[in-house]
């Protein structure tokens, strides 16, 4: 169920940047690394399922704290950009 969501997510992201090129709009850096952490960690998440608890919530931690530094370097870039213009 979940490697369907995955290669679900993975069509609707492909097709949003194909969407938003059209546009001729530029793409953020931290959004598309978002959307691909975002993906990343359903397909880790699908992967480990078959794998005992105690693995899992470590696979599940290591997706949390990536997303979580994701968006402290987001955050850190925007405020940086912001305070040199």
């Amino acid at each position: 169920m979940l490697a369907a969501v995955a290669v679900i997510l993975s069509l609707a992201f492909i097709g949003w940047l194909i969407w938003w090129a059209a546009k001729r709009k530029p793409f953020k850096a931290h959004t598309v690394m978002y959307l691909l952490s975002t993906l990343a960690g359903v397909y880790t998440l699908a992967f480990f399922l078959s794998m005992d608890i105690a693995r899992i919530i470590k696979v599940v931690a290591s997706i949390i704290l990536g997303v979580i530094l994701i968006f402290l370097a987001a955050y850190l870039q925007r405020k940086k950009e912001a305070s040199q213009s």
